[in-house]
């Protein structure tokens, strides 16, 4: 639920609007025209690093870690859905003839005996994913592309595909739905299909499913955005596919029902993905492959095609989103997109990250797939929350409070519900889930320290040695709401000595685990502020200190950490990290540290703005009650564990 609060903190007015602001609430024929004006400079943009045949997009930069040759997939696969969206919504118009020079890669890379041939998808499960991609626009281009191949190239593209039928190497996360694409497309062509494949992939979409139209990414505490442009677009884009309704029929589903059933879940999981939206158009900097950038939008779009949602404002937001990446000049000057988030930063990327890796940000230029005369653009333009108030809203699958100030259009969450890993688990906080607190405005520490010793948004206990514990594996969190959203969890926390060569696949570092303690946390969250509670109990002998950290916060951004309560006073700094995010500038942390570790509670107030806090939060404890009273003067009380 969404509460619309009078304004907290400081008065300020907005920062300064960025041109991405200037453009908000354009029409929908500029909105569409300004887009296909930027998708057009990202396919030029990559045309010099084509292979003579064309099957092989090979983008400058260091290798990813599978290597050159799927480098090379990746990038015309994932360019390959651009092209295919602005063939699609111009009905076949191709002026800059993507469709001969994609159908000829086409030909190359499926043909095994060409020095450009493809990695196939039995060689490398990488190629897998990028067979959906092919899959997906052979489909939504068939009279421009498919049809116009020779039979020799249809066949070779039906053996390529073909591959995948009875493999049972996928994970179990969003990689069903690049099974599902590619055998719906292959039936509807008369190619292999497997109906076990199928009911195996949608019956593991379903476990996938959360309340509140929410997904996690398998069967984790995985939420992040995968569950918009993956878990949600594939449904939304599945349903439209030539033979979907034959494919799922023969996997025991009825197309029909279970579509309508996704639309639902889609329809409910979007007005919280609305208000995770910064006003400058910024998305929440959570969760790995942010590289993928603009790929953010792509659940608003998918809406559009769904036929769920306002068009005026699914529009508003992904528009938005996409424009806030190119004010912040991406792509560069030589129109392609690299690894990183507003400039170049390498260490955004995961294992799996390549050069090409960076275009399934063309997911969110999927809007450009409809005509012009859709709805998506005929609309007038709607605000988005955070541009009608303040956003206060609790939500439960991921276990977050999503905070909005207007005043500064900034998307604050503080976490109590993700960590991309199991209950119980004692491995390590991964920086891009387990923190307390992510917003549209900072990012995580993502330096190599952060990975092994939390500080940003994190309450650890601290050894002799300084080494600070980790999270991961809490119990499940308890969500309340009324003035304020109250959060609570408890973790045994614990140190790791983290395996340092595990493969990154966004996870927390796995390693050898020591039990610190049990710290319970209560957060309780309106407009800018947090209130944090936290209690020690059963720490080990050779816990020190406890240690409270705060947001991370760059160039114009104020963030404060001030002690509301405890029979310990602590000491107080803050620790600046240079090169610590993909964000530009210099990066500080405030934080408490109380020695030895308290008994009984101990609070802090935790503020993130762009200017100064005026005033702070008031606690009082009685009888096992805590009531806070906000700077505004509202008051609120949450009984403690």
């Amino acid at each position: 639920m969404s509460h619309h609060l009078p304004p907290h903190g400081s008065a300020a007015q907005v920062a300064p609007v960025t041109s991405a602001s200037d453009r908000s609430g354009a029409t929908g024929p500029e909105a569409r025209a300004w887009l296909a004006g930027y998708a057009d400079r990202l396919l030029a943009g990559v045309r010099p690093y084509a292979s003579p045949s064309g099957s092989l997009i090979t983008l400058p930069g260091t290798p990813g870690g599978y290597g050159t040759a799927v480098d090379g997939l990746e990038g015309f696969a994932r360019t390959f859905l651009l092209a295919g969206f602005r063939l699609a919504g111009e009905d076949g118009a191709d002026p800059t003839g993507v469709a001969e020079r994609y159908a000829a890669g086409l030909a190359a890379g499926t043909d095994s005996a060409h020095p450009e041939r493809w990695t196939r998808p039995e060689e490398h499960g990488q190629a897998k994913v990028e067979a959906a991609s092919l899959a997906l626009i052979l489909d939504m281009t068939r009279p421009w592309i498919w049809d116009r191949l020779t039979s020799d190239v249809q066949e070779r593209t039906v053996e390529y595909l073909g591959s995948v039928v009875g493999d049972p190497d996928y994970p179990d996360n969003n990689w069903v739905w690049f099974r599902i694409v590619v055998e719906t497309f292959l039936r509807s062509v008369g190619g292999p299909f497997s109906a076990d494949d199928v009911a195996r992939d949608l019956a593991a979409h379903d476990r996938f499913r959360r309340a509140d139209g929410w997904f996690a990414d398998g069967p984790e505490r995985s939420f992040d955005h995968y569950a918009g442009w993956a878990l949600h677009l594939y449904p939304a884009l599945w349903e439209r596919m030539s033979g979907a309704a034959e494919v799922a029929q023969a996997a025991g589903e009825d197309l029909a029902a279970r579509s309508a059933s996704d639309r639902r879940h889609l329809e409910r999981y979007l007005d919280d993905a609305l208000a995770l939206v910064g006003s400058d158009g910024a998305p929440l900097i959570q969760g790995r492959s942010l590289t993928y950038r603009f790929a953010a939008a792509a659940p608003f779009w998918a809406g559009a095609f769904a036929g769920v949602g306002r068009p005026g404002q699914l529009r508003e937001a992904a528009t938005r989103i996409v424009r806030h990446f190119a004010d912040h000049e991406v792509p560069g000057a030589d129109g392609l997109l690299t690894l990183g988030w507003h400039h170049p930063w390498r260490p955004i990327a995961q294992r799996y990250s390549g050069p090409g890796s960076p275009y399934w940000a063309s997911k969110g230029l999927l809007g450009l797939a409809l005509p012009a005369a859709h709805d998506v653009w005929t609309a007038a333009p709607e605000p988005l929350p955070v541009d009608d108030g303040d956003v206060l809203t609790a939500v439960a699958a991921p276990g977050w409070a999503i905070s909005a100030t207007r005043d500064d259009g900034l998307v604050r969450v503080i976490n109590h519900g993700t960590d991309h890993a199991l209950p119980g688990s004692d491995g390590g906080d991964s920086p891009l889930y387990a923190r307390f607190g992510y917003s549209t405005a900072t990012s995580p520490l993502l330096d190599a320290e952060a990975w092994t010793s939390p500080l940003d948004q994190s309450v650890v206990l601290l050894d002799a040695a300084g080494r600070a514990t980790h999270r991961t594996g809490f119990a499940p969190p308890v969500v309340t709401t009324g003035s304020a959203v109250v959060l609570t969890s408890t973790a045994d926390a614990h140190w790791i000595d983290a395996d340092l060569s595990a493969p990154d696949h966004g996870s927390g570092r796995p390693g050898e685990s020591t039990p610190a303690g049990r710290i319970t946390t209560v957060s309780l969250v309106r407009g800018a502020w947090e209130v944090r509670l936290v209690r020690v109990t059963a720490s080990a002998a050779d816990a020190v200190a406890l240690r409270i950290g705060g947001w991370a916060a760059g160039p114009g951004l104020v963030s404060t950490l001030v002690p509301l309560l405890g029979d310990i006073a602590p000491v107080c700094g803050e620790t600046t990290s240079d090169d610590a995010t993909p964000l530009a500038g210099p990066t500080t942390t405030p934080w408490s540290r109380y020695a030895p570790v308290p008994d009984g509670w101990t609070a802090v107030g935790v503020h993130l703005a762009r200017t100064p806090a005026t005033g702070h939060p008031r606690l009082e404890i009685t009888a096992g009650q805590a009531a806070v009273t906000w700077p505004d003067g509202e008051r609120t009380t949450a009984t403690l564990p």
